[in-house]
């Protein structure tokens, strides 16, 4: 007799998604176990060809290989384990158990840790990129037992308890509930002498150099991920990821600003009242920058393209230079003299040299008459 088309038996659509395919089983399954069903044997029928079904299309290796070849792809590979004998939690086992990651069968892999490093660059480095080393401390696999936590000339042994599942089972009424096994672990064997490097574990810790490649134009807060540089797994497992979490120091001249760079340009008072040109830094080089006459203290003057060019792609930013005024200061008596002079030629003059100051003054003077006529009224 010929078999049914998995996707008719569950009743979904071939572009049906895992969950959908799940959620299908699960209600078969729940519908015809023989344990609800006793001596029913179309019901038992039915529930091995659901289970079946979901088997192969659980697996996308072996879904694939459904869709392409049909049933005969699977006839070797399906595996169709845990027939209609099995109690009612094989439901919990098989399809709750995927969704929550339990009801693993033989020996549990686990994937290495992530981890995590600090890396501080000078602003220069982080504008133009560097290839920089660190040390990482980190858990390898022990070389020694090759990762089996096992003694050389030994080897780990099947737990006697789960008898390698990972897991018990305890009958509670009608239903079977799987909790982790006390012995194992969860891990499925057992390791009676134990490797005297890793005392079992598997895996070491060492400090491990790294080349960080880091891109031209990161900031505080980026991170660079190094795949599989985190610690090992266990039992065999992959390793994790390792992210360089990148902060740059202050810098004694610019402030970043997004792409953008900003500093401070001290000026003294006769280049920002006659005009001149300043010397002043970008990250690369010098640059002459033309202060026009009668400049005002913190006046600020844009340099296009000379700020920084973001990771992540966009036009480089602009360097904006602020002029201070500085006031001058540990004058002789010589300097104190012109000046003198020099604020005398000022008032003569009366509001056309200090306009802005003028106008502050007219309007204080103005604030204290309304204050005057508000009093009297």
């Amino acid at each position: 007799m010929s078999k049914r088309d998995y996707y008719e038996v569950l009743c979904v659509e071939k572009t049906a998604s895992e969950v959908e395919i799940k959620k299908a089983y699960r209600r078969l399954a729940m519908k015809y176990h023989p344990d609800r069903n006793p001596d029913d044997t179309e019901a038992e029928a039915k529930f091995k060809e659901a289970k079946e079904a979901y088997e192969v299309l659980s697996d996308a290796q072996k879904r694939a290989a459904y869709d392409q070849f049909g049933h005969a792809g699977v006839e070797q590979g399906a595996g169709m384990g845990g027939g209609p004998d099995g109690n009612f939690s094989d439901i919990f086992g098989d399809v709750f158990g995927n969704i929550f990651g339990g009801g693993h069968r033989g020996e549990r892999v686990y994937r290495g840790a992530d981890l995590q490093y600090n890396l501080e660059l000078s602003l220069e480095d982080a504008v133009h990129g560097k290839t920089v080393k660190i040390r990482v401390p980190t858990y390898v696999k022990c070389n020694k037992c090759n990762g089996s936590g096992a003694k050389k000339g030994s080897s780990p042994e099947t737990c006697s308890t789960c008898h390698g599942v990972g897991q018990v089972r305890m009958q509670q009424g009608f239903f079977s509930l799987q909790q982790t096994c006390p012995t194992c672990h969860g891990t499925g064997k057992v390791i009676k002498d134990t490797c005297d490097a890793c005392h079992g574990e598997g895996r070491i810790q060492e400090h491990k150099t790294l080349s960080v490649k880091v891109p031209a134009g990161v900031d505080t807060g980026d991170r660079i991920r190094l795949s599989n540089e985190g610690e090992a797994g266990q039992n065999g497992g992959p390793p994790g990821d390792l992210y360089v979490h990148v902060h740059v120091k202050p810098h004694d001249i610019f402030t970043r600003e997004g792409s953008d760079l900003y500093c401070e340009v001290p000026i003294n008072i006769a280049t920002a009242a006659l005009g001149g040109t300043l010397e002043v830094p970008t990250l690369d080089g010098r640059i002459t920058l033309k202060v026009p006459p009668e400049t005002q203290s913190g006046k600020l003057f844009r340099l296009r393209n000379k700020g920084v060019r973001s990771v992540r792609g966009g036009v480089q930013g602009d360097l904006l230079c602020r002029v201070i005024v500085e006031t001058p200061v540990k004058l002789n008596a010589r300097q104190k003299e012109l000046l003198q002079e020099f604020q005398a030629t000022l008032e003569e003059g009366g509001k056309s040299h200090s306009p802005k100051a003028h106008s502050w003054l007219d309007g204080v003077k103005k604030f204290f008459d309304d204050m005057k006529q508000n009093i009297g009224s």
